[in-house]
Protein backbone atom coordinates (compact mmCIF):
# COMPACT_ATOMS: atom_id res chain seq x y z
CA UNK A 1 0.00 0.00 0.00
CA UNK A 2 0.98 3.45 -0.66
CA UNK A 3 -0.52 7.12 -0.44
CA UNK A 4 -0.54 9.63 -3.22
CA UNK A 5 -0.84 13.11 -2.75
CA UNK A 6 -1.58 15.50 -5.34
CA UNK A 7 -1.75 19.45 -4.16
CA UNK A 8 -3.46 20.52 -7.52
CA UNK A 9 -3.54 24.06 -8.21
CA UNK A 10 -6.66 24.28 -10.75
CA UNK A 11 -9.69 22.14 -11.90
CA UNK A 12 -7.99 21.22 -14.55
CA UNK A 13 -5.37 19.01 -12.65
CA UNK A 14 -7.91 16.95 -11.86
CA UNK A 15 -7.84 15.50 -15.74
CA UNK A 16 -3.65 14.86 -15.37
CA UNK A 17 -4.39 13.19 -12.00
CA UNK A 18 -6.87 10.68 -13.63
CA UNK A 19 -4.45 9.42 -15.70
CA UNK A 20 -1.24 9.29 -13.36
CA UNK A 21 -3.65 7.60 -10.53
CA UNK A 22 -2.90 3.57 -10.71
CA UNK A 23 -6.36 1.33 -10.96
CA UNK A 24 -8.22 -0.20 -8.04
CA UNK A 25 -6.98 3.21 -5.89
CA UNK A 26 -9.06 4.37 -3.15
CA UNK A 27 -9.27 8.81 -3.83
CA UNK A 28 -9.90 10.63 -0.49
CA UNK A 29 -10.57 14.61 -0.74
CA UNK A 30 -11.50 17.55 1.37
CA UNK A 31 -15.51 17.83 1.15
CA UNK A 32 -15.67 21.30 0.15
CA UNK A 33 -15.07 19.96 -3.57
CA UNK A 34 -18.23 18.50 -3.50
CA UNK A 35 -19.99 21.97 -3.48
CA UNK A 36 -17.92 23.14 -6.43
CA UNK A 37 -20.37 22.91 -9.12
CA UNK A 38 -19.39 20.29 -12.08
CA UNK A 39 -16.26 19.51 -10.35
CA UNK A 40 -17.92 17.84 -7.40
CA UNK A 41 -20.18 16.48 -9.06
CA UNK A 42 -17.74 14.90 -11.56
CA UNK A 43 -15.83 13.73 -8.06
CA UNK A 44 -19.13 12.30 -6.85
CA UNK A 45 -19.66 9.94 -9.63
CA UNK A 46 -16.21 8.67 -9.57
CA UNK A 47 -16.38 7.56 -6.05
CA UNK A 48 -14.00 9.72 -3.94
CA UNK A 49 -14.36 9.70 -0.27
CA UNK A 50 -15.10 13.05 1.09
CA UNK A 51 -13.49 14.05 4.77
CA UNK A 52 -14.99 17.18 6.81
CA UNK A 53 -11.76 18.57 7.99
CA UNK A 54 -13.47 21.08 10.38
CA UNK A 55 -14.52 17.97 12.09
CA UNK A 56 -12.03 16.42 13.06
CA UNK A 57 -13.13 13.40 14.95
CA UNK A 58 -15.34 13.02 11.58
CA UNK A 59 -12.82 12.74 9.60
CA UNK A 60 -10.61 10.63 11.47
CA UNK A 61 -13.52 7.94 11.38
CA UNK A 62 -14.17 8.47 7.61
CA UNK A 63 -10.47 7.27 7.05
CA UNK A 64 -10.11 3.98 9.65
CA UNK A 65 -12.99 2.89 8.14
CA UNK A 66 -11.60 3.61 4.80
CA UNK A 67 -8.38 1.98 5.31
CA UNK A 68 -10.08 -0.96 7.16
CA UNK A 69 -12.48 -1.39 4.09
CA UNK A 70 -9.12 -1.28 1.80
CA UNK A 71 -7.24 -3.47 3.67
CA UNK A 72 -10.14 -5.97 3.60
CA UNK A 73 -10.45 -5.67 -0.46
CA UNK A 74 -6.73 -5.56 -0.74
CA UNK A 75 -6.64 -1.94 -2.45
CA UNK A 76 -4.13 0.84 -2.44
Amino acid sequence: PFVIVCNHQASLDLMGMVEVIPERCVPIAKRELLYMGTVGWACWLSGIIFINRHRRDAAIDVISQTASTMWQENVR
